[in-house]
């Protein structure tokens, strides 16, 4: 544990004397297990992590604890596309933006002072008083990207992507079909919705598609840039 941890340790235990919490050694193992760690974590992965170093804490009560780390300022709750609370460490003086890879979920931290200031002089420029914000980032981090085949089925692209029709296969019908529809291979198109089941609708220019997975995995798509 780093010195920044420990002096974080030594402010939880003084804040639990003040206010008399229940529980304290408990509070203090759920918080040793989280500054361990420097990742997003969800209330079961923080648990699943200190059983396996032989502290076991029922799920609700590190949910509690977080809870209680957040009230306090020392952790910081997030929820991502999918809504799933997950908690980062709240180091005093820092603060970082995210990127989410949308396939593999990892989340990476930066933080450009550039955009920083930025947002301060837009803000500004409209007569609002910046308090705090949260910049989030989606898409497919380098190694996802990497592994990703160049051409695929438009049914497994990813809601926000802007890609190229390259081919269409399945058959006259499907061809004459997705004609009638506006869709042809060479066009750009931009996935609007794709929750992974059900229809999914795509722009092309200025026209809204919705499109059946079955339909949609006949169209064979690439990266438009």
């Amino acid at each position: 544990m780093t010195r920044l941890h420990e002096q974080e340790k030594d402010q939880f235990k003084k804040l639990f004397e003040e206010e008399r919490v229940e529980r304290p050694e408990d509070h203090l193992r759920v918080l040793e297990g989280f500054l361990s760690v420097e990742r997003h974590l969800t209330a079961e992965e923080l648990a699943q992590l200190l059983a396996e170093r032989g502290v076991r804490l029922p799920v609700d009560f590190v949910r509690e604890t977080l809870k209680l780390l957040s009230r306090w300022g020392f952790a910081r709750p997030g929820r991502f596309d999918n809504g799933v609370v997950r908690y980062e460490h709240r180091h005093l003086g820092d603060h970082h933006d995210h990127m989410v890879c949308l396939k593999c979920r990892r989340i990476l931290e930066f933080t450009d002072e550039r955009l920083e200031r930025r947002q301060v002089e837009v803000a500004s420029r409209h007569g609002f008083h910046l308090l705090r914000h949260r910049m989030e980032l989606y898409g497919l981090c380098a190694d996802c990207l990497r592994e990703r085949e160049k051409r695929l089925p438009l049914v497994n692209a990813k809601a926000g992507e802007r890609l190229r029709v390259r081919e269409i296969t399945g058959g006259t019908a499907v061809r004459v079909r997705l004609l009638a529809m506006g869709l042809r291979p060479g066009d750009r198109i931009e996935v609007l919705t794709n929750a992974g089941q059900g229809q999914m609708a795509v722009s092309a220019g200025e026209r809204r598609l919705v499109l059946g997975r079955g339909l949609a995995q006949k169209i064979l798509v690439e990266p438009a840039e």
